[in-house]
């Protein structure tokens, strides 16, 4: 069986001269996935009214998606690997296409709940798929600039949601608005089917004939989900006795892994090769992943709570506040794809260090103005130290990917993506899960209305953004250790 541990191949091979216009239409399916992650965050309210949601109704709206889209990617990753990854990803883009017209039509909160399940599955389809193919259509010296494009899909979409949201609510109203949140999926969804069937390559799969891995597959998705079901429903709950679920998770997941060691890999068809972890960078990377989205996803969650809640914001107002923090991914993510290759992790160490200074001046500017100044003043203030980490935050992921990837075979890039992106998806998961945990109690007996609600909000926030620094500080020391392992590049 081919190993998924050795170097990628040299750069000698036939490259295909469309791969840049079909890295674009890959990143548009990869945007709209991972845009539904937080474009809901500015709906919740619309919906509640709208449909009747109570609190942990609307909490699953979110952790359902989250939830779902942690469970598939590696399954998703070895389905891409041995079948095809047009194929699969063609596959997941349907899917995710009827599934989100699905949720727009919803009628109660428990079919909005089940069509956000679904979307993640078919959306934790989608993106292995586009790191496989980054993968297979670039060489070596090309992959930090294609990494970087995807990069800024994943910043843009993280912090532009609550912008596109807030002006879909704006266009369609109280009632219809949220509707169009995951309706406008239809048409971008189709065209993307349609273009990456005419522009996708399709070579033939590595090994038709290899069966999927079913006992590891069935272990890997109860294990993933048993541990960040806990998780996603704390934020919900607040129960700390949902910990105690994560020890048959834990179970479960070694159980998996002696699998894996043992009759998956005697068999020759393991759902991952556990050879893979042996690749200090991948496994690094791999750690890195967590520790960041820990950090970074959560942000843009309580940063609209805190507008709309507190300061009274319209959900297309606190959009375009939070709009500096996707600018700052945009410009920064395809820098950080051309420096990886000549500095390193020396990109990750400054970007790192630009997020931690942006979301330690955003606590201390709402922790002193909140209250004190029009809520509009407050806004203008936050945007420049919403946008160092907006630079931050977007130059980390580009850089991590390709560096967490670089020594991985090509011929399973896919499922190396998938345990890649299932990293970040856990780590969505637990920031999402302890930065609006710490949100809330924080903002408990807040006072009703005026400077004194203001107030209470913005030291809500400060605490939520404190989690998020401790993530990233963690995420920092792991990055300045790798600088002091390996060379410049290396």
């Amino acid at each position: 069986m081919p190993t998924v541990t050795s170097t990628a191949p040299e750069d000698t091979e036939q490259l295909d001269p469309r791969r840049w216009v079909a890295l674009g239409v890959c990143v548009s399916a990869l945007f709209m996935t991972l845009l539904d992650v937080s474009i809901v965050t500015v709906a919740l309210p619309s919906i509640g009214a709208s449909t009747g949601a109570g609190p942990s109704e609307l909490q699953w709206v979110v952790s359902g998606y989250a939830l779902a889209f942690g469970m598939v990617p590696i399954i998703g990753g070895r389905l891409g690997d041995d079948r095809g990854r047009r194929r699969v990803l063609l596959i997941g883009i349907a899917a995710f296409v009827v599934c989100s017209a699905l949720v727009g039509l919803a009628p109660t909160p428990g079919v909005l709940i089940a069509g956000r399940v679904l979307q993640g599955l078919a959306g934790g389809l989608v993106n292995p798929q586009v790191s496989g193919l980054v993968q297979q259509l670039f060489p070596q010296r090309e992959r930090g600039r294609a990494f970087g494009t995807i990069g800024a899909a994943v910043g843009i979409a993280t912090a532009a949601g609550p912008v596109v949201g807030g002006a879909l609510i704006a266009l369609g109203g109280p009632e219809h608005g949220w509707r169009l949140c995951f309706l406008v999926n239809v048409p971008v969804g189709l065209l993307a089917l349609v273009l990456c069937a005419r522009l996708l390559p399709s070579p033939p799969p590595r090994d038709t004939s290899r069966p999927l891995d079913l006992p590891g597959a069935a272990l890997l998705a109860v294990g993933v989900l048993g541990l960040l079901f806990p998780v996603v429903q704390y934020d919900a709950d607040h129960d700390l006795r949902l910990a105690l679920l994560l020890l048959p998770a834990l179970a479960v997941l070694a159980g998996f892994v002696g699998w894996e060691r043992g009759p998956g890999r005697r068999r020759g068809y393991p759902l991952v090769d556990l050879a893979l972890f042996r690749i200090r960078s991948f496994t690094d990377g791999t750690v890195l992943a967590v520790l960041f989205f820990c950090a970074y996803t959560g942000t843009p969650l309580v940063l609209a709570l805190f507008l709309q809640e507190g300061l009274g914001y319209s959900p297309l107002q606190s959009g375009l506040t939070a709009s500096s923090y996707a600018v700052g991914a945009a410009l920064s993510a395809p820098v950080g794809g051309r420096l990886v290759a000549r500095l390193g992790q020396r990109v990750l160490v400054v970007a790192l260090g630009l997020f931690l200074v942006g979301v330690a001046a955003a606590a201390v500017l709402a922790l002193a103005l909140a209250g004190d100044v029009e809520p509009g003043t407050v806004a203008v203030a936050m945007a420049p130290a919403l946008l160092v980490a907006g630079l931050g935050g977007g130059s980390v992921i580009t850089p991590n990917q390709a560096l967490s990837l670089a020594e991985v075979d090509v011929r399973g890039g896919s499922t190396a993506g998938g345990v890649l992106q299932t990293a970040q998806r856990f780590g969505n998961a637990v920031g999402a899960a302890v930065i609006t945990a710490v949100f809330y109690a924080s903002v408990s007996g807040a006072a009703a209305g005026g400077a004194g609600r203001q107030a209470d909000y913005g030291r809500a926030y400060a605490s939520g953004l404190t989690v998020s620094v401790v993530f990233a500080v963690a995420a920092l020391v792991l990055a300045v250790r790798d600088v002091h392992r390996r060379p410049a590049g290396g």
